[in-house]
């Protein structure tokens, strides 16, 4: 089996409701060499960014402020954007369609963010 590639620079959404893990996402991403273009805390939010585009790959956080971000997953999925899942809690109810996507779990090291985004970069081919 072949080495993964190191990526290439990646422009990143993140879709995350809780300020201080926003931040530390986005500076866990400049610090892998990414750049964020947005930030996005609610389900409206999130699925503007997402119909704007601009971006190469989206963490998202599953449950945003009590609501399940399965829209917006969709959305990405249509749209064929990599992403990667994030949760704090039980993902129970996720849909089987999304079983096998990369997923964080809270609190997150760089390490599990650097494996994820590697995991996404090998399923882009």
């Amino acid at each position: 089996m072949n080495a993964p590639v190191k990526s290439s620079r990646l422009t990143v959404l993140i879709i995350e409701d809780e300020a201080m893990i926003a931040l530390m996402l986005e500076d866990s991403m400049l610090v892998l060499g990414h750049r964020v273009c947005a930030v996005a805390g609610t389900l409206e939010e999130a699925r503007r960014q997402v119909a704007n585009g601009g971006f190469d790959l989206a963490i998202v956080d599953c449950n945003l402020k009590g609501e399940y971000a399965w829209p917006v997953v969709d959305m990405l999925e249509r749209a064929n954007i990599p992403f990667i899942l994030s949760s704090g809690g039980s993902l129970a109810d996720m849909p089987s369609a999304y079983a096998k996507r990369p997923l964080l779990s809270k609190p997150y090291s760089m390490v599990a963010i650097s494996d994820a985004l590697a995991a996404c970069e090998l399923a882009r081919g």
